[in-house]
């Protein structure tokens, strides 16, 4: 492959149609003049797009990060170790809170570090659309920007191009779309994305990848998404400018398919980057199917380096999936649901705008170390559950409080795990939290036992 020095002829129209507040106009790193389709646009030819192409010789890629693996539980698959990155250590196995739009909804930076937080999710889409790059150039980045001294992971920006974007079309070029503010013909490729993910300057960044959602029947198009994120991945490694700052993860396809999955893991273990993501799963596959996929991918994977599953939030989620040899996980899940007055606790989400809640006043959980739920003597809000229940039709500081729980939850759930697997009792945590959640062995759903039993813990045990 090499880079075109002329553009195909529909790219030209469509650069034509462009205007200077695009949400995709970038500046060349050669040039102060904006050009539409990034810098180093690639064309592939016919011939070479229906294949994955056999990987470049490179010299290795640097790396920003620092993975030491500390323990591993003796029986399931289970790993803790710490993750080194440029704004601080991360203990893993871990939960990321998405801070869509450099901002988790309702909290200051301040208030997400009292949770816990050490690394947050942006997204690539909502920041390249508003303050859009040239602002981020100006300002330094998103640290600065939004005054968070943790570490952030930025998504590609694809998966919002397809799942929230009218008539969004992918090619081997990139992702096509129109506006969202005037329906103009705009295109994100591969080298774009990493051109935006560097101005951010998060600490991790992602590929942009072919996301199709797990439950397409069609096989053909599933392999393809397949193979041409393993050729896009090619071209942000050539694109990434910052490899000593920036950490590029590449992400796993392949649907359901284990065989295709297996190939993908194979492909993009021989590209060496520094932490490999498993994606196009939480899209309504069923749950049986998600572990066969993670406990697959996992199992193909370099034991030294990160594993990322995506769009992960359930807690029941979270450690079966650990337990299959995952690492990192994220979602919306437990900030969009506070802000439908719902708790997450070790029993279940609580639906604190339930009439029954009006006289309780206990904590939102006993025994819960988040700012909301400890007393004022130990310096937290002491706030009730009557308390949560009086505002959440009413005031959005209940959302922002069960924000603020929820997302500690989270954190202490899986800093409570990662304990269990340092200590080497982690299917005994695995028992005590089923158990607790569904309040006996008889409503533990089927797909956890069976995903827990092929890495040796049963969970009807007595």
């Amino acid at each position: 492959m090499s880079p075109s020095n002329a553009p195909l002829n529909h790219l030209h129209t469509l650069s034509r149609n462009l205007q200077p507040a695009s949400l995709f106009r970038i500046r060349s790193p050669t040039t102060a003049r904006s050009t539409p389709l990034g810098p180093a646009f690639i064309h592939i030819p016919a011939a070479m797009s229906a294949t994955i192409a056999i990987p470049k010789a490179r010299k290795p890629m640097p790396s920003a990060l620092t993975f030491n693996l500390e323990a591993k539980c003796s029986t399931t698959k289970a790993r803790a170790s710490t993750l080194h990155l440029p704004h601080g250590p991360v203990q893993l196995p871990i939960f990321m809170p998405v801070a869509t739009q450099a901002s988790l909804k309702g909290l200051t930076p301040e208030q997400l570090a009292e949770t816990g937080c050490k690394l947050c999710l942006n997204n690539t889409y909502h920041l390249g659309l508003k303050p859009g790059q040239a602002v981020l150039d100006k300002v330094g980045g998103a640290h600065v920007f939004q005054g968070w001294n943790g570490n952030i992971l930025t998504d590609s920006g694809g998966f919002q191009m397809v799942s929230l974007l009218k008539l969004a079309h992918v090619t081997e070029e990139g992702v096509r779309f129109l506006s969202p503010h005037d329906g103009t013909p705009m295109l994100l490729t591969p080298e774009h994305s990493i051109s935006l993910q560097n101005s951010i300057g998060s600490d991790i960044i992602m590929q942009l990848d072919d996301v199709i959602a797990t439950t397409s029947p069609d096989h053909a198009r599933i392999k393809e998404a397949m193979e041409r994120s393993v050729r896009w991945l090619d071209r942000c490694i050539d694109a990434h400018k910052y490899p000593e700052k920036q950490n590029l993860f590449c992400i796993i396809q392949g649907g359901l398919d284990l065989e295709l999955r297996k190939e993908c893991c194979k492909q993009m273990v021989e590209r060496d980057t520094p932490g490999i993501a498993i994606g196009g799963l939480s899209g309504g596959e069923a749950k049986d199917e998600f572990c066969k996929v993670v406990n697959t991918c996992t199992g193909l994977l370099p034991e030294r380096k990160p594993r990322y599953v995506m769009g992960v939030g359930y807690p029941e989620d979270l450690v079966v999936a650990v337990a299959l040899g995952a690492d990192m996980f994220d979602c919306v899940w437990p900030t969009r649901t506070a802000r439908f007055g719902n708790a997450v606790t070790s029993v279940g989400t609580l639906n604190l705008r339930n009439a029954s809640y009006a006289n309780d006043f206990g904590p939102i959980e006993e025994g819960c170390q988040c700012i909301c739920c400890r007393c004022k003597a130990n310096g937290g809000l002491e706030i009730t559950r009557a308390y949560i229940h009086h505002l959440a039709a009413k005031e959005t500081v209940g959302a922002h409080l069960l924000t603020m729980h929820n997302v500690h939850y989270m954190l202490a759930m899986m800093s409570s795990l990662r304990q269990a697997i340092i200590e080497d009792r982690f299917p005994d945590f695995l028992r005590v939290f089923f158990l607790k959640m569904y309040g006996h062995s008889s409503n533990i759903p089927q797909w956890a036992i069976t995903a827990l039993r092929g890495v040796g813990v049963d969970l009807l045990a007595d």
